[in-house]
C-alpha cells in the first residue's frame, strides 16, 4: 500500500472479515479522509454478526461505525457521506430513528439503497466517507 494510504485495522471487526475471507479493510485513511467499507451487523465487542430485527441490526452497525471511527481518531460528527443498503425499503423509517440517535443533529450527506440480499444473513450494511 503507498505511503499515503492507511489501512486500519479494527480488533474484532477485522478478524471476523479475515477469518471469513472477506477480502476488505474496514477503513482506509487517505488524503485526510476516511473511507469506511460496507459495515454489516458485526458486533464491535464479541466479532459476532447478529440476527435480528432491523433496529437491533442498525444499532449494531452504527456501533461497528462507532469503533471504526474511534480507531481511526475520528467521529460521527466528521462523517459527510453515508450510503445505507437494505434489504426492504419498508425499513426506512426504523432506520432512521436508530441512525438519528448516532447522528444527532449532524446530517451528513446520504443514500438509502435498496437491495436483493447478501451471502450472509443480515438485512443492512452501511458504508461512509468522514474527515480524517
Amino acid at each position: 500500500m503507498s505511503d499515503d494510504l492507511e489501512m486500519i485495522r479494527v480488533p474484532n471487526i477485522s478478524d471476523f472479515l479475515e477469518g471469513n475471507k472477506v477480502p476488505i479493510s474496514p477503513a482506509i485513511r487517505a488524503n485526510g479522509f476516511l473511507f469506511i467499507s460496507g459495515a454489516p451487523p458485526i458486533d464491535p465487542e464479541t466479532g459476532e454478526l447478529v440476527r435480528g430485527d432491523i433496529a437491533t441490526q442498525t444499532d449494531v452497525v452504527m456501533r461497528h461505525i462507532g469503533a471504526i471511527l474511534k480507531a481511526s481518531d475520528s467521529s460521527f460528527d466528521k462523517v459527510v457521506k453515508v450510503t445505507i443498503y437494505c434489504t426492504n425499503s419498508a425499513y426506512f423509517r426504523i432506520v432512521n430513528e436508530v441512525y438519528m440517535k448516532y447522528f444527532g443533529d449532524h446530517k451528513p450527506t446520504r443514500t438509502f439503497v435498496t437491495v436483493a440480499s447478501w451471502p450472509m444473513e443480515f438485512d443492512i450494511e452501511i458504508e461512509c466517507m468522514a474527515v480524517a
